[in-house]
């Protein structure tokens, strides 16, 4: 079985800086794996049995994708080889362009499964592995919680509001796994060693025969508008500042 396991470079939320404008400054933030995205590499080595193969898939701009500490922590990871569809015109993508990017390099590696995170660690619009499916022609899920093979199938446990959904899916799949599904572990330093030996090939967009001429593009990213804080500050604790202190909570819930 050939295992596809998507996975997003995105920058790190910590150093992402918020301007006066509310605008977003990434410029300066580093970059690592989507933490959604170790839960699915994670989930890939677990399915994968004997003679199977774990390629991992990334798409975005090609300043995100040369990173070659980043391309070799994925690899430490467990996967045979990293594919990348570096394009600059990646850059920002929402989920549609991100799919067909994918989509093309997918048809280009051939697949028996895909495996995506829930979300990516900037948009997190969630929408990515449902389109893949619908974009390859294959049947698709998503809010996976727990996957086994069973009789050249997979037995899918799918976590909804007040229940669990098992089913039984044909193959080729696309699957979209909630961060529940497991503990992505640490690489050991041999797999660190050993990522550096393995294949990392890149591909554009043309190259692949991707059309994203027909597609949305994002205009802006603006952060949510900031309250002032009041810094009201009430001391002790008898009957009037008790009483005081639910009027001013009162207050500030009817905002």
């Amino acid at each position: 079985m050939k295992i596809i396991v998507c996975c997003k470079i995105v920058p790190e939320e910590q150093d992402i800086v918020v301007n006066a404008d509310r605008s977003v400054d990434t410029g300066k933030a580093a970059l690592k794996i989507s933490q959604y995205d170790l839960n699915a590499i994670e989930a890939a080595m677990c399915l994968a049995g004997e003679g199977d193969e774990v390629v991992a898939l990334s798409a975005g701009p090609t300043k995100y994708l040369s990173n070659s500490k980043i391309c070799k922590d994925i690899l430490s990871r467990g996967p045979a080889r990293l594919e990348l569809v570096s394009d600059d015109s990646l850059a920002g993508a929402l989920p549609d362009v991100t799919a067909q990017a994918l989509a093309a390099a997918i048809k280009k590696i051939g697949f028996d499964l895909v495996l995506c995170g829930e979300g990516s660690g900037d948009l997190y619009a969630q929408q990515v592995g449902i389109l893949l499916g619908e974009k390859l022609g294959v049947a698709n899920i998503n809010v996976v919680q727990s996957i086994t093979r069973e009789d050249g199938t997979l037995l899918v446990e799918r976590a909804l509001e007040d229940e669990t959904e098992v089913l039984r899916m044909p193959l080729p799949a696309v699957l979209s796994l909630t961060s529940g599904i497991n503990v992505p572990k640490i690489p050991t330093m041999k797999a660190i060693l050993a990522a550096g030996k393995k294949p990392a090939n890149a591909a554009s967009c043309a190259d692949l025969g991707a059309d994203l001429s027909n597609v949305d593009s994002m205009l802006s990213v603006l952060a949510p508008e900031q309250a002032d804080r009041l810094h009201n500050v009430i001391e002790g604790d008898a009957e009037e500042q008790v009483a005081a202190f639910v009027e001013n909570v009162r207050k500030a819930l009817q905002r």
